[in-house]
């Protein structure tokens, strides 16, 4: 059996089909008429915008919308004025296109990998679609093609780019295996749109599997069975079989209030990146928005955005939520996220350096306009203001007076907005658990960020595979911390909410009833499965589970029992 990351959910039973990479190899020639070099590259641009605006055609009409903007927006990234520039530059300065190209896009994939955060860091996988698609074309090689597939076939590849799942179609491939990616990766996204079943980052799946073999792909369980015999197969139709049952069951909770079995209310909110991830919130019948991540807005330009294009992005995503409440974050940046325009230094414990709301207050104008932003949006709908990486009262407050500024400012102009805004924190880092009961008295409200705050109070790289075994909310120390700032907030009779992963983990969701949290924050395919959980617990029986999870010493016996209570 081999071993990879759960990225779509369901069971898959076929035969693999290997897909090689393609030969991109060139020898750097000698560029003696820059004018044809150009047009080349230009000719080459317009070939792939032609050729993905097919592929986020095909895409559409399989998936949907909002999966074909995933290739829409590798048009907007190549058209991106600051990376065109830069290879016509290098072919001006008598560099091949090929090169040029390969050069500028390799600068592009260091800076969005080198972030540490999962989100951005699957901007470097469309840079690289973008960079062997240009390629391709300039190189005269025909890219690869999924739609000759047969039925019942596993696709195995070292990483599925949005362009290759253009090929795919639905009834033919019952599996996907990769090499590479993530459960937030596009590949993964792509995956659960299309519905079928995926495991990635399978360790030399190429080499370690045949094509024509048999496997079963358990996309739930992130699993791959080689040479299956006929019990596992017939055990696994039955788990297939069952799976589909619960999924048509969870349309039931769709429309619904989100309640516990003895009748206790909470929100149930999804997180989002850009103003059009709301529609997603929307479909996936999202009561909110839990976190509104605005680096994006940052990224893939060469200046700050303009307070008017903020403004435009956050209204936007308010006019699509209906009203509904959004917990903007303030930008979440510095020194381990490279943004070429803000001249950032390279620090050498990144993570514990220049960034966020450290970043943010030193750059008070950048901050300012911002927050002005926020507040204009705040007219449209029920929007509140979060502050992240917030270790001191003293960043708290010296947030909270830009806000007032802001406010001033605004007063003063005769723009409307939302006087009684909310401003809260995301509690996400040890310092601010331990000062949680402080933070209460002069925040709106806190929203537990389990994915740093993990990191923080463990002392350990989520992407360092020698301390992975540190890395777990169900930590002792981490569930301590999480009881912490809920029990704080609730005394100060502030509302707590959760944004980080473990907040969709149905091990943890007994515990936070207990606990006390009134507010989930999740990515949108975990809505529906996040309803019905809680709708399983009582608060005494989510009780009784958190006083034994509590007395445990390790993470192993927490996660052990909870195993065996689900």
């Amino acid at each position: 059996m081999l071993k990879g990351i759960a990225a779509s959910e369901g069971i898959g039973i076929g035969k693999v089909m290997i897909i090689a990479e393609q030969k991109l190899d060139y020898t750097p020639k000698e560029v003696t008429d820059v004018d044809a070099e150009l047009q080349r590259y230009k000719d080459a641009v317009k070939a792939f915008c032609d050729e993905t605006v097919e592929q986020a055609d095909a895409i559409r009409k399989s998936t949907g919308d909002k999966e074909a903007e995933i290739l829409m927006g590798h048009i907007a990234i190549i058209s991106d004025p600051f990376m065109n520039g830069e290879i016509e530059n290098l072919i001006k300065a008598e560099q091949c296109a090929e090169k040029s190209v390969e050069q500028v896009c390799q600068m592009f994939i260091d800076m969005f990998s080198a972030t540490g955060d999962e989100l951005t860091m699957q901007r470097a996988t469309d840079v690289k679609d973008i960079r062997d698609g240009l390629i391709s074309i300039l190189l005269g090689v025909h890219s690869v093609k999924i739609s000759d597939a047969p039925a019942n076939t596993v696709i195995v590849v070292k990483e599925l780019t949005p362009s290759m799942t253009a090929g795919i179609k639905k009834e033919n491939i019952v599996g996907i295996i990769t090499e590479t990616g993530s459960q937030t990766s596009h590949s993964a996204i792509l995956a659960r749109a299309l519905e079928i079943p995926a495991v990635l980052s399978v360790e030399n799946a190429t080499s370690q599997l045949s094509s024509g073999e048999q496997v079963i792909v358990d996309g739930s369980e992130g699993n791959v069975l080689t040479a299956p015999g006929q019990d596992e197969i017939d055990a696994f139709t039955a788990k297939r079989d069952a799976f589909l049952r619960e999924k048509r069951e969870l349309e039931n909770y769709r429309g619904k209030k989100t309640l516990s079995a003895s009748g206790e209310e909470y929100e149930l909110f999804c997180n989002i990146g850009t103003p059009k991830d709301a529609t997603k919130a929307i479909n996936a019948d999202g009561e909110g928005v839990g976190l509104f991540r605005t680096e994006f807005l940052f990224m893939d330009r060469n200046a700050l955005p303009t307070e008017d294009e903020q403004f435009e992005a956050y209204k936007q995503a308010s006019l699509i939520m209906k009203g509904a409440p959004i917990i903007i974050r303030t930008l979440d940046i510095g020194g381990d996220k490279e943004i070429p325009y803000l001249g950032l230094a390279k620090e050498e414990n990144p993570f514990m350096g220049f960034r966020a709301i450290r970043y943010c207050l030193k750059n008070r104008d950048m901050f300012k306009s911002q927050i002005k932003a926020i507040l204009r949006a705040s007219a449209f709908g029920d929007i509140r203001i979060m502050f992240p990486l917030i270790t001191a009262v003293e960043e708290l407050r010296a947030g909270k007076e830009l806000v007032e500024e802001a406010k001033s400012d605004l007063r003063a102009s005769g723009i409307d907005f939302d006087e009684n805004i909310k401003v809260g924190v995301m509690t996400e880092t040890a310092a601010s658990g331990v000062i949680a009961h402080l933070l209460a008295k002069e925040a709106d409200f806190f929203s537990i960020g389990t994915n740093d705050l993990t990191g923080y109070t463990m002392a350990a790289d989520r992407g360092n595979g020698d301390v992975a075994y540190l890395y777990s909310p169900f930590q002792p120390s981490v569930l301590m911390m999480i009881q912490r700032i809920i029990k704080c907030g609730r005394e100060a009779g502030i509302p707590v909410g959760m944004c980080g992963e473990a907040a969709a983990n149905p091990m943890m969701t007994p515990l936070l009833i207990s606990f006390g949290l009134t507010e989930f924050s999740v990515s949108a395919p975990s809505v529906l499965k996040l309803r019905k959980n809680i709708a399983k617990w009582t608060k005494e029986e989510a009780d009784a589970v958190a006083e034994k999870v509590m007395a445990m010493a390790t993470e192993a016996e927490v996660t052990a029992y909870l195993k065996t209570v689900l």
